[in-house]
């Protein structure tokens, strides 16, 4: 289901699954986890519910332990909830079987994280075009969106080096260009800037920005930062894995 799809879906649902709102790609709905039991369960996220639209940059703010994590790895399909639903671009995540959830993960969500997760051994321009090779993309078609792509995180210059040759903020610079590669209707990015200074972690935040508002993704973005918070169009607030503000 394309962003246009997710914008035009009416009253009425599918499968049982509750219709999008105009604009609507992202719908959480009383989602609660708890990981182990008795007296050491840990309650990472209880009971919340929210939603995200295209075109918005939604940040999700709370303190290490919070359950920012645990959140987002309900919504890209990475967990499960215990309780509750979850519904991006009108893809029941909750429901979906593994076969779905991987394509999910391939084609729908794109996902950056604090550990930047590029392969060590491949190139900028390979790195960002390793989800393209997994979804088949002609070869010409694939080395013409990689170069557009890397242009666009302001990395043109750098296709053919590596990691290790790359500074943090350009690394991160890639993981974001390779998150978009598939076109995603939802970017989940936790915690992009953690391993970043302060002045390169704004750069990264004002990069999602502009390509959220640029493409009409919508992007969900955790982060305990207060200075990247004045960046979002909107600031879910998480505290004991309860939603707080937002």
């Amino acid at each position: 289901m394309s962003r246009r799809d997710v914008v035009m879906t009416g009253a009425g649902g599918v499968g049982g699954v509750p219709a999008a709102q105009p604009g609507e790609v992202v719908r959480v709905s009383g989602v609660s986890r708890t990981f182990g039991r008795g007296e050491r369960a840990v309650h990472a996220v209880r009971d919340v519910s929210f939603t995200a639209h295209q075109g918005e940059l939604v940040a999700v703010r709370g303190r290490s332990g919070a359950g920012k994590t645990t959140l987002l790895n309900m919504v890209g399909g990475l967990d499960r909830p215990d309780t509750g639903q979850v519904v991006v671009a009108g893809h029941d995540v909750t429901s979906a079987g593994e076969a779905e959830l991987l394509r999910l993960r391939r084609g729908t969500v794109g996902f950056v994280f604090q550990t930047f997760g590029l392969v060590p051994i491949l190139s900028a321009a390979e790195n960002v075009g390793v989800p393209l090779r997994l979804a088949q993309v002609p070869a010409a078609e694939r080395e013409e969106r990689v170069a557009v792509l890397l242009e666009l995180v302001g990395l043109g210059g750098h296709m053919a080096q590596r990691p290790y040759e790359l500074s943090g903020g350009q690394q991160q610079r890639v993981a974001v260009a390779r998150a978009l590669a598939n076109e995603p209707d939802l970017l989940i990015a936790d915690e992009p800037t953690g391993q970043l200074d302060s002045e390169t972690g704004r750069s990264i935040m004002d990069l999602l920005r502009a390509v959220v508002h640029a493409r009409g993704m919508t992007a969900l973005v955790a982060t305990h930062d207060p200075a990247l918070i004045d960046l979002a169009d909107r600031v879910l607030v998480l505290r004991d894995g309860r939603l707080v503000e937002g």
